[in-house]
């Protein structure tokens, strides 16, 4: 089965009566957690974004303290991990804020965490592809942002 675009679903989504459409979303929801993680994110967390990063915050602070350190293998694991989880609240907010702001706090973290960074190259390339996209994600917004921004880059980057 091939899938419709997304401007065919948008076409079809909009001939829909509500009730119909409340019974897509909620049959949707059922297949994948994803998709339920969502529609939570959108329904209740999307109008509060400050409370939203501070949540995802809270949560990668947990992530962090529970982290094996004792062999750089499993730190590693966990740190791709906490990295899929960062990267999926960014596509869910879709806000060039919330991502630079949730991988400065990763970065941050990563940091305090006391791993070898310097040394170990795959962390170091870890920690190098977070600051790069940060930067990326930086020169997108206006530069009164960009300025505060880059102040709190550059506290992370001077470890």
């Amino acid at each position: 089965m091939k899938a419709a675009s997304v401007h065919e679903i948008k076409i079809e989504l909009q001939s829909l009566k509500t009730a119909e459409l409340m019974n897509l979303c909620l049959r949707l929801a059922k297949f994948k957690n994803e998709n339920k993680e969502l529609l939570t994110y959108l329904l209740y967390e999307a109008q509060d974004e400050r409370a939203f990063i501070h949540a995802a915050k809270i949560e990668m602070d947990n992530y962090f303290e529970n982290m094996n350190v004792s062999g750089v293998y499993l730190a590693k694991k966990t740190l791709r991990k906490i990295l899929r989880i960062i990267g999926k609240y960014i596509r869910f907010s879709s806000s060039a804020a919330v991502e630079i702001e949730l991988l400065i706090h990763f970065c941050t973290l990563l940091i305090q965490s006391g791993l070898p960074i310097r040394t170990n190259q795959v962390l170091l390339n870890m920690y190098q592809a977070q600051i790069k996209k940060i930067k990326k994600t930086i020169e997108g917004l206006h530069e009164d942002l960009q300025y505060d921004y880059h102040r709190m880059l550059s506290a992370v980057m001077d470890f």
